[in-house]
């Protein structure tokens, strides 16, 4: 389904994932406690930002398809 929305959902959860590969790295490297603190609540929040992306994701794309579904039954 090309959909410009849901395109930019996709693109944002690409840019999600590797902003975590990035503090995935920097966690490994880091020897701070302090710093490990940060980077481990930023990675929580990163994650609770891509939870609400794919709800939202799926929620849009269950409403493309009963627009789909109910243009189709209009033309039949």
């Amino acid at each position: 389904m090309n959909d410009p929305y849901l395109n930019d959902l996709k693109n944002e959860f690409r840019k999600y994932s590797s902003e975590l590969k990035i503090l995935k790295k920097n966690l490994l490297k880091s020897n701070s406690s302090e710093e490990q603190s940060k980077i481990i609540k930023k990675i929580d929040n990163i994650a609770k930002e891509m939870e609400k992306n794919q709800r939202q994701s799926v929620r849009v794309t269950k409403s493309r398809l009963k627009e789909m579904s109910r243009s189709k039954k209009a033309f039949q």
